[in-house]
């Protein structure tokens, strides 16, 4: 068995996840996956299965790009929604002026470091 499969990802579900689930259902140990979703994320995972995994490295890749909601005035352990709650505050009125203000210096191409919290390993442990 051989192919390419794009699976919409959901919310909660490693990349890995994803592979183990293809394996599974088809019954098969030779399936991997082109680029890396974050288990928060959802979007569109190419999934290889059998002689096709050789190909995944030849695939173009586009960036990644996000569509977020956020919740101010709280933060938390982990950065995100999933951590838990360490700080809340008021949330200034002209909030959203200044968060307009700031957003050009966020498009285009960033280089930014990883968070702890993140897929990111370091000599093959995770930070």
């Amino acid at each position: 068995m051989l192919g390419i499969l794009l699976i919409a990802k959901p919310q909660g579900l490693t990349s890995h996840d994803v592979v183990a689930i293809v394996r599974r259902r088809l019954k098969t140990k030779r399936v991997g996956h082109a680029g890396t979703l974050d288990p928060q994320a959802t979007g569109l995972l190419v999934v290889a299965v059998g002689a096709a995994t050789r190909f995944l490295q030849y695939l173009p890749l586009e960036p990644k790009e996000y569509t977020a909601e956020f919740t101010f005035g709280v933060a938390t352990t982990t950065f995100d929604g999933e951590g838990v709650v360490t700080k809340e505050g008021p949330v200034p009125q002209d909030l959203a002026a200044r968060v307009l203000a700031e957003l050009p210096k966020y498009q285009g191409l960033i280089e930014q470091l990883p968070p702890m919290y993140s897929a990111v390993k370091k000599d093959g442990k995770p930070l």
